[in-house]
């Protein structure tokens, strides 16, 4: 990456202040980058806000780098980011959440998914409602590759989420959202460098009672060739999940199965001893064992979690 590219550009005297930064990954989209930024451009240019449109080449492949500087001259507003070498989506999204200068942050896609024409709606709903601190855009539909797979595993993944945040998450992982910087300041640290860092933005938010108001909205098929790979992808997902709420709340991951330990071992212990009186099998103390072995980890993880949020 050039020094040009990490510098930080200072706002001239006669430009409107940067009220809302669109962070827009972009890796081997040749074909339709610049109509993506022409659609985001054309919507934000008439919406009355001050924003700059943070363009990154994650190492692409294709012509998609070239594309982007052919046309930088074109939109004023954007700014075009280098990378030197491929870093994924969560990446780009971490490093340009950093260097926003805009109090509005707004994640989407380059590859003509996402109603980008939208985006200055879900600011204006952010900007009005002080008590929401992220607005994200729910897929009424998926229309992405192994159709047949990602629905259910999207599903499970999702209901799972619900489970352990007690929120009702319409889209864990929709790519398009607007949040406020200084909430998500904190988080960015914790994102992961592949698309479940919009997962565990939703995650982080939710698990620290940000409010998230979720609108709906059209996902059309997407243009060129996928970047998810199906096994790997929900693999990293479910992970993820699990990850964050460890990290927020360890009690909701590690008592249920630890009290269902306890629970099957002290019933265990009671039916062997009806059986057979002092007598006491090894594989109920290794049940119980286990039990109380997950509520010690359980209640130390808790502990360091407090302890971190009053360091």
């Amino acid at each position: 990456m050039s020094h040009a590219d990490t510098e930080q550009p200072r706002e001239r005297a006669d430009e409107p202040p940067v009220r809302v930064t669109i962070v827009l990954p972009c890796y081997n989209e040749e074909d339709h980058v610049v109509d993506e930024v022409k659609r985001i451009c054309s919507a934000m240019d008439t919406s009355g806000y001050g924003y700059e449109l943070l363009a990154v080449d994650d190492a692409s492949r294709d012509g998609t780098l070239d594309r982007l500087r052919e046309v930088e001259h074109l939109f004023p507003c954007m700014r075009v980011v280098a990378f030197g070498h491929n870093g994924g989506a969560g990446t780009v999204r971490r490093i340009g959440s950093m260097r926003a200068r805009g109090e509005f942050v707004v994640w989407t896609d380059a590859d003509m998914t996402y109603p980008n024409e939208r985006i200055p709606e879900l600011v204006a709903m952010l900007e009005a409602d002080p008590e929401i601190d992220q607005v994200v855009g729910a897929r009424t539909q998926e229309m992405g590759t192994h159709k047949a797979l990602r629905v259910p595993a999207k599903w499970m993944i999702r209901k799972t989420a619900e489970r352990l945040t007690n929120t009702r998450i319409p889209d864990l992982n929709s790519g398009l959202r607007v949040f406020r910087k200084d909430v998500a300041r904190p988080y960015l640290r914790l994102l992961p460098p592949g698309f479940s860092c919009v997962t565990t933005l939703t995650l982080a938010f939710l698990s620290n009672q940000h409010q998230i108001r979720y609108v709906p909205i059209e996902y059309a098929k997407r243009a060129g060739v996928s970047k998810f790979h199906f096994v790997s992808d929900a693999y990293r997902y479910i992970l993820q999940v699990l990850r964050m709420v460890m990290y927020f709340n360890p009690l909701k991951v590690l008592m249920p199965p630890a009290l269902w330990l306890l629970g099957i071992g002290v019933a265990k212990f009671v039916f062997d001893q009806t059986r057979n009186l002092f007598y006491l099998p090894s594989n109920t103390v290794f049940i119980l064992m286990t039990g109380l072995i997950l509520v010690a980890i359980a209640l130390l993880a808790d502990l360091i979690v407090r302890s971190r949020e009053h360091s």
